[in-house]
């Protein structure tokens, strides 16, 4: 995609990326809380945060990348010290290239960081997704409950 600006997230930009949430849940591709609150503790200032990195075509934001540390007792069962990843772009930018501009930030930040590995819980469902990761390099390394365990060894 063209003119395609990649940024840290801040404050500005929570009520931004709950719009691209709620885009996704119309859409049906997602069912998890996408307002604002959710978002700024979940994404722009979980404590865990190691990056949340924006894609935007001028102001308006396509999709976002998120990074935290993965700590003890994580929801995720994910090794303490791996990344956890989570990838959210509108539907309407999909398939244009902001998911590996993302990606190529996030690891940035993970190799700065000397995350040993990222790991991205997917639904099984999720083939998007899913195939999305493995584009990017992911391994299935395990899997769960209707979920799909991917890892991306940092290099």
């Amino acid at each position: 995609m063209d003119n395609l600006i990649i940024r840290q997230a801040g404050l500005d930009d929570v009520q931004g990326i709950s719009d691209v949430l709620s885009e996704i849940t119309a859409a049906g591709k997602r069912t998890r809380p996408s307002d604002p609150g959710f978002v700024l503790t979940n994404y722009v200032g979980h404590p865990d945060q190691l990056t949340c990195v924006l894609a935007l075509s001028e102001t308006r934001i396509l999709g976002f990348q998120s990074m935290k540390r993965a700590v003890a007792a994580n929801p995720y069962g994910v090794q303490v010290g791996w990344g956890i990843i989570g990838t959210h772009i509108r539907p309407s930018a999909a398939r244009c290239g902001v998911g590996r501009a993302l990606f190529q930030a996030t690891l940035k930040v993970a190799k700065e960081q000397g995350i040993p590995a990222i790991d991205a819980t997917i639904a099984a469902s999720n083939t998007e997704g899913l195939a999305y990761y493995a584009a990017m390099g992911f391994i299935d390394y395990r899997s769960h409950e209707g979920a799909v365990c991917k890892a991306y060894t940092v290099g």
